[in-house]
């Protein structure tokens, strides 16, 4: 199949494209193979840049609803993928300033043991009660005394504290901090992390740059699919005098 081979793709992929909507509906000839159009090539090539910038799930909404004839749902889910990259920026901004803050000063000794809740929360000057609520919003993860079932916060979970508190302290929410600490421990620590910061703001970059591609390939399929204006009003002018 041309289609697929210009593309780099199996023959079967394209099928199930089409199969799922991705891709218009192709004319069958009077053997049953398919007919790809022109039309086909450019909705292909829009479903694949679409890709890059807003991943397979979105991008088969937005490909599904301009074949529906449903533009404002294909644009409210690009604006949702733009605001879900504008919200990534964000964090990366309060995770540099919060890193170099953990990592560039040592304003309390650092603590090698596991301490209660107690002493986390006068280290921090903040009430018990908000550390467990932290802790119900995943900011925090703390380990149980196996006798006494208390909490005990490792160095880790300190540095986790001291992070979350800068991050609130900027008007953050639970739910975000909770997010930006996941990064930290699959980083390994602050520092670790730190030195990732510039890979991490490069991937926001080439996905934004792959949105603006998956736009203008969008752009072109959506104009494919609209019939020419000067044949609209031709038709229209057509419509009047015989009326």
């Amino acid at each position: 199949m041309d289609l697929a081979r210009a593309h780099g793709l199996s023959a079967q992929a394209v099928r199930n494209y089409e199969r799922d909507g991705v891709l218009p509906p192709a004319q069958r000839s009077a053997t049953g193979y398919r007919r790809f159009s022109e039309l086909h090539v450019t909705a292909l090539r829009a479903y694949l840049a679409l890709i890059a910038g807003h991943g397979h799930a979105a991008s088969g909404e937005i490909m599904r609803a301009v074949n529906r004839g449903e533009i404002d749902t294909a644009l409210r889910t690009i604006d949702q993928g733009h605001a879900l990259l504008q919200r990534d920026r964000e964090t990366l901004d309060a995770v540099e300033a919060a890193v170099a803050t953990l990592t560039g000063t040592s304003p309390q000794p650092q603590l090698h043991q596991a301490v209660p809740i107690s002493v986390l929360a006068h280290r921090l000057a903040l009430r018990p009660a908000t550390l467990r609520k932290w802790e119900r919003a995943g900011v925090l993860l703390p380990v149980r005394d196996p006798v006494t079932h208390y909490r005990l916060y490792l160095p880790d979970d300190v540095r986790d504290a001291e992070l979350a508190h800068l991050l609130r302290r900027g008007g953050y929410r639970l739910d975000h901090i909770a997010g930006l600490l996941r990064r930290v421990r699959d980083a390994g620590g602050a520092e670790p992390l730190a030195a990732s910061l510039g890979q991490w703001r490069q991937r926001l970059t080439e996905r934004g740059r792959a949105m603006l591609t998956g736009a203008a390939r969008l752009a072109e399929y959506v104009d494919a699919c609209q019939p020419p204006a000067r044949a609209l009003t031709s038709e229209a002018k057509t419509t009047t005098l015989s009326a």
